[in-house]
């Protein structure tokens, strides 16, 4: 069944033609999009496949949240660019009375300082722009493979003396094989929008559908993942006559064929990435991962550079875990992840 539906999204991603092409620029509350830890930067952006104590991958997917993650605790902050910031604090609770486990979070975003001007450009002092969200979920075992979980996310934003709220909501499944190695996820992220806007047009979060598959290797201490992101919109590729037209030097023009630029659509909705777990107790982990969609929306035509690429580490330092992960997105640079983590359990015995 799985292989058939994977069979027919990649069909329809590979042979739609749609009108829907960027999908940038549209949406509130943005920065719901980025990754919540340095993991998953580290890995592409993106990972709803995979189900142990790391708790602020439930942001990313609720169904993910397990009674592995009780009493997680993780501080998540992120270097963006321009002196932008964001990061959350995420815990874990296990309710074993009615087998669930709850998540909690709280997201911020800081868009840094900027000058404000009269009509005639005259600086006449400074303001600031944020956002924080709210985040609640739980998940529960729907049977022997699959989980079932809940997002619910309340938004406000600040933007100099314009305010902003917004509600939202996740919806996610995921499912293991018997064989424990490969894992599945779906999910439906920030599906909701504005409740007050800004300029009276009443925005959507930036919803995506997500659907991901993970395989750790039998004989090797390593796991892949392919995440498939955007699949709402079967053609996200930005058709632009500079990047599609090859100009030969006798002034000959050459276009690109469909199919070159469906194939292209087809990797642009795709996420690749790998994790080598070290160690007896997989202490010490290196990440990679590959955005074929950031490479291209990102990239000059002289020179394309590492644009897309991401990769990072991660390790156990006595009872703390810590990761980093660096993002590349442009020639200008990247963005550099630090999450933190630690089981309050440990010290808390009787909670």
């Amino acid at each position: 069944m799985y292989s058939r539906l994977i069979g027919s999204l990649l069909f329809v991603l590979l042979c739609s033609q749609s009108a829907l092409s960027q999908i940038g620029g549209r949406y509130a509350f943005d920065a719901l999009a980025l990754p919540t830890n340095a993991r998953v930067t580290a890995l592409g952006g993106s990972l709803i496949t995979i189900k142990d104590n790391d708790v602020a991958l439930a942001q990313m997917n609720p169904a993910v949240a397990d009674s592995i993650m009780d009493k997680q605790l993780s501080f998540n902050h992120n270097f963006h660019f321009a002196g932008i910031q964001n990061g959350n604090v995420a815990y874990g609770k296990y309710l074993p009375k009615w087998k669930m486990l709850t998540h909690f979070a709280v997201q911020y975003t800081s868009y840094g300082t900027f000058d404000g001007t009269d009509v005639l450009g005259n600086i006449n002092g400074e303001f600031s722009a944020g956002e924080i969200g709210l985040i609640a979920g739980t998940a529960r075992q729907l049977n022997d493979r699959i989980r079932g979980g809940i997002n619910i996310k309340i938004l406000s934003g600040n933007y100099e003396s314009y305010n902003s709220i917004g509600i939202g909501m996740d919806l996610g499944l995921h499912y293991t094989k018997p064989d424990n190695r490969t894992t599945w996820g779906l999910v439906l992220r920030n599906i909701g929008g504005e409740l007050s806007t800004l300029a009276g047009t009443r925005n959507p979060l930036p919803f995506d559908l997500q659907l991901g598959v993970s395989k750790r290797l039998a004989h090797l201490p390593f796991r892949f993942s392919i995440i498939g992101h955007h699949l709402q919109n079967p053609y996200i590729r930005y058709d632009d006559r500079e990047t599609d037209v090859t100009v030969s030097i006798f002034g000959d023009e050459t276009y690109k064929s469909s199919f070159s630029k469906n194939i292209d659509n087809l990797f642009r909705h795709l996420i690749f990435n790998g994790e080598f777990l070290l160690g007896k107790s997989e202490q010490f982990r290196l990440r990679f991962g590959y955005d074929h969609l950031r490479r291209q929306e990102l990239k000059t035509t002289t020179f394309r550079g590492r644009g897309g690429f991401s990769f990072g580490v991660g390790f156990n330092i006595k009872k703390i875990k810590i990761d980093y992960g660096i993002g590349t997105y442009h020639l200008a640079g990247a963005v550099n992840h630090i999450s933190i983590r630690y089981d309050m359990g440990r010290i808390f015995k009787k909670i």
